[in-house]
């Protein structure tokens, strides 16, 4: 059971980060309000998700971050996170982002998983994660953070929605009858020049293993994974600041291409 106390450090650190949203001006990070808590960081995360929901944004599925070790090592943590993708965060293949949404965007490149059927019941091991598979996608994600500078640790961004902004489905997709995740590479180019590579295993050693433990993990907190929903397995290779009028375009090798482009402007 949550102490009054708790619930009200939870209240404050979701009030902080959606001001800073709202007034495109990062603020100072919440782990002084709820200090390393995993816990109460997700807490805070499901507060943010509510109040936009009750505004009318839909859930459409999950962005699973921290995957890579160098990353892990960096934050002191042995574990990855999550974020909730709604359907105001999406754009389509091609589109052009307003920067002007943007607080300190980076850009990185992702599988996708496009789920068939829900992952709510069984052992939800990799057999049965990948029969939930309905399509693998090339994806970009924008995440971008409320605090200030970046200055994050594993609590910060988890009550940040895993440091979420927007995301790009390429448009085309595969099965895994067609393509092993873990085995594809990367490139990602900024305006023609290479800013970016990696490869499926820099992704928790197989994005798969990222959508997997996403599935349990989520069943685990009470609010599985669906059909339908789509879910961000993680970063290929490492993480390009954005400036107004970039553009980027991301091949991943046995899926295809996809891209974005920044709209001129100036961020925050």
């Amino acid at each position: 059971m949550t102490t009054v106390h708790e619930r009200s450090s939870v209240a404050e650190a979701s009030r902080r980060l959606s001001l800073a949203q709202q007034t495109r001006t990062p603020c100072t990070p919440v782990r002084d309000l709820i200090a390393a808590d995993a816990k109460a960081a997700y807490a805070v995360q499901r507060a943010g998700i509510a109040s936009r929901v009750a505004s009318g944004a839909v859930v459409v599925g999950r962005k699973v971050g921290l995957t890579s070790p160098a990353v892990q090592a960096q934050l002191g943590v042995d574990q990855p996170d999550f974020g909730v993708l709604l359907d105001d965060m999406g754009d389509a293949d091609g589109a052009t982002v307003p920067v002007a949404d943007l607080l300190q965007p980076r850009i990185e490149a992702e599988v996708a998983f496009v789920l068939g059927a829900d992952l709510a019941e069984g052992a939800l091991d990799h057999a049965q994660v990948r029969a939930a598979v309905a399509q693998v996608v090339p994806a970009l994600e924008i995440v971008d953070s409320r605090i200030a500078d970046w200055d994050i640790t594993f609590a910060d961004t988890v009550a940040d929605n895993g440091s979420s902004a927007r995301y790009v489905l390429g448009a085309g997709s595969r099965t895994l009858a067609e393509v092993e995740p873990v085995d594809v590479e990367m490139t990602m180019t900024r305006d023609g020049a290479v800013v970016s590579t990696g490869n499926g295993a820099a992704c928790l050693g197989d994005p798969v293993n990222a959508l997997v433990w996403l599935a349990r993990t989520a069943r685990d907190l009470g609010d599985p994974l669906r059909a339908g929903q789509v879910v961000l397995s993680g970063a290929l290779g490492p993480m390009v600041a954005v400036t107004g009028g970039d553009t980027f375009e991301a091949t991943i090798a046995g899926l295809g291409s996809v891209s974005v482009t920044f709209e001129e402007g100036t961020l925050a």
